[in-house]
């Protein structure tokens, strides 16, 4: 029998670390030493607070590339970066160095060229708050997830890949827990991309991954469970 889910909430805390670069060279200095937690937040952190930026860019370096500097080159660059791809946020820092670096040695400008906006580092801090709230039936949690918040979304589906042993998703490693008939679901869960898209898009699609999957294994054809 598996253990209860334990659905948690929770929220992303940015904390000024007093770093910022004003030209490319200098943010490729700062990515090199700064903390864990600042490539995190440059990353994901815009998942969870509300962005009023280009959408074409997800992360952080993407848009100040875009818009401070004004590289389109290496903003496309930047912005094609899925820090899914890689196994821990040192191989993704290191991806994001050797892509500016490419870049520099391609201008012999680019170097010199001062924003018109510095780019600030900002490290997460993740606050998780225990709703209290146990389902031991996959279906219960089915039911639910329409309604869940983009912070449970967010702890659950993307920042447990950061705690769970293989790098995956509460939900995955929760019905790891039941029978082998669930596979098929924990298949369609893997398929879910979880950066290039929202929070609520996110949660849309992975209602839709349980509803259709838990339908088709109640009997109902392929429809979502009533």
């Amino acid at each position: 029998m598996a253990e209860a889910f334990a659905l948690k909430d929770c929220a992303l805390i940015a904390i000024s670390t007093g770093q910022q670069a004003q030209t490319l060279r200098e943010l490729r200095d700062r990515i090199e030493t700064t903390n864990q937690s600042c490539i995190y937040y440059h990353f994901w952190g815009g998942l969870l607070r509300p962005r009023f930026d280009d959408p074409e860019f997800q992360n952080d370096f993407a848009v100040w590339a875009r818009h401070s500097i004004h590289d389109k080159p290496l903003a496309e660059r930047l912005a094609l970066i899925n820090p899914t791809d890689y196994e821990d946020l040192e191989d993704l820092r290191t991806k994001v160095v050797d892509i500016i670096e490419e870049r520099l040695e391609e201008s012999e400008t680019l170097p010199y060229v001062r924003a018109s906006n510095n780019f600030y580092f900002v490290r997460s801090q993740i606050v998780v708050f225990d709703t209290g709230r146990r389902f031991y039936d996959p279906m219960e949690l089915a039911s639910l997830i329409p309604r869940l918040s983009v912070g449970s979304i967010f702890y659950h589906f993307i920042d447990a890949r950061r705690r769970t042993q293989l790098g995956k998703d509460d939900f995955t490693e929760w019905l790891k827990g039941f029978d082998a008939g669930y596979e098929p679901l924990n298949k369609q869960i893997a398929t879910i991309d979880p950066y290039f898209t929202t929070l609520v898009e996110l949660r849309g699609e992975l209602a839709e991954v349980f509803a259709r999957y838990l339908g088709r294994k109640d009997g109902h054809d392929g429809q979502p469970a009533r």
